[in-house]
C-alpha cells in the first residue's frame, strides 16, 4: 500500500509540467473542418441532435408565444445556446476518439463518454460552463431591467417592436452584443481544448482548462477566427427553426476534436496519463 502511494506521488510529481501547445494556421482550421465533415458523413449524429433539438425548439417557441417574464430572455437564450455547445459535444468527441483509435464507432457510442476516466472532470468543467451561461442570462436580464425597468412585455410582438424600434432596444442589442462577445470569448478559451482533452486523457479539470487557455493565448488570431466560424455556422444552422443545427452541431463537435489534436502536442502527455 505504501509503495503504491509513493509510486502515485512520483507519477503526480512528474506531471506538473505544462502540456505543450502548438502554433496553428488557417490550414489547420480548414483541415479540422474537412476532417470533421468526413467524421460526420461516416458516423452522422444528426438523429441524436434532432431528438434533443425538437424539445428545445418547443420550449423556446413556448416562451416566445406565451410571453410573460421569461420573454426578455428569449434572445439571450437563443444567442447563448452556443455557450453550452462544448457540453453537448462531448459525445461526439468520444466518437471521434474511438474512430481515431481504430475502434468501431457510431451513434450508439455517443454516451460512452460517461465511461472515460476523466468523466468527473468533464462534469466539473460542464458545471463551470453552465455557471457562465447562467451569469450570461443574469447579465442580460439586468441589462433589460436597466433599460426598460421592471416591465413585463405584453406579448412577443410588443417585445420585438420595443427591441427594434426604440432607442432602449437598440442600446440593449449593442451593449448586449458586447457583453455576449465577452462571454463567448471566455467560453471559447476555456473549452476549445479542455473538453476534448478530458475525453482523450486522464487529466484533471484544472490542467485541461489551463492547457486550453494557453492554446488560445498562443494562437489568438486563429482561435478568434475559429470562434467566428463556429458563430457563423450556428447562425446558418438556426435558420429556419434551428433545424440545420442537427447537422452543424455534430459537424462542429467532430471538427473541434480535430482542432484539439492539432493544437495540443499529445506526444508530451505521459503514457500513463493517456486514457485507454
Amino acid at each position: 500500500m505504501a509503495a503504491r502511494t509513493i509510486a502515485g506521488a512520483r507519477q503526480a510529481a512528474s506531471f506538473t509540467h505544462n502540456i505543450p501547445v502548438r502554433r496553428i494556421t488557417s490550414a489547420d482550421l480548414n483541415g479540422s473542418l474537412a476532417d470533421g465533415w468526413r467524421d460526420f458523413m461516416e458516423m452522422r449524429g444528426d438523429i441524436i441532435f434532432l431528438m434533443i433539438l425538437y424539445p428545445l425548439i418547443g420550449i423556446v417557441a413556448a416562451v416566445a408565444l406565451t410571453g410573460g417574464p421569461l420573454l426578455p430572455l428569449f434572445l439571450p437564450i437563443a444567442a447563448g445556446i452556443g455557450l453550452l455547445g462544448p457540453v453537448a459535444a462531448v459525445g461526439f468527441y468520444e466518437m471521434a476518439r474511438r474512430r481515431e483509435s481504430g475502434l468501431h464507432s457510431n451513434w450508439a457510442h455517443f454516451l460512452d463518454v460517461r465511461k472515460r476516466p476523466s468523466f468527473d472532470e468533464i462534469v466539473a468543467v460542464s458545471g463551470l460552463l453552465l455557471a457562465i451561461f447562467g451569469l450570461w442570462l443574469l447579465a442580460a436580464g439586468a441589462l433589460y431591467i436597466a433599460l426598460f425597468g421592471w416591465v413585463e412585455p405584453g406579448s412577443a410582438g410588443t417585445f420585438l417592436r420595443d427591441v427594434f424600434t426604440t432607442g432602449q432596444g437598440w442600446a440593449m442589442i449593442l451593449i448586449g452584443g458586447v457583453i455576449g462577445l465577452a462571454f463567448a470569448t471566455l467560453v471559447l478559451a476555456i473549452s476549445v481544448v479542455s473538453m476534448p482533452m478530458l475525453v482523450d486523457c486522464d487529466v484533471g479539470a484544472v490542467k485541461a482548462v489551463n492547457t486550453s487557455i494557453r492554446g488560445a493565448k498562443e494562437n489568438p488570431a486563429m482561435v478568434l477566427r475559429w470562434g467566428v466560424i463556429v458563430a457563423a455556422l450556428l447562425i446558418l444552422g438556426s435558420i429556419p427553426l434551428f433545424i440545420g443545427l442537427a447537422v452543424v452541431l455534430p459537424w462542429l463537435g467532430y471538427s473541434t476534436w480535430h482542432l484539439y489534436t492539432r493544437l495540443v502536442d499529445r506526444s508530451e502527455i505521459p503514457a500513463r496519463k493517456r486514457a485507454g
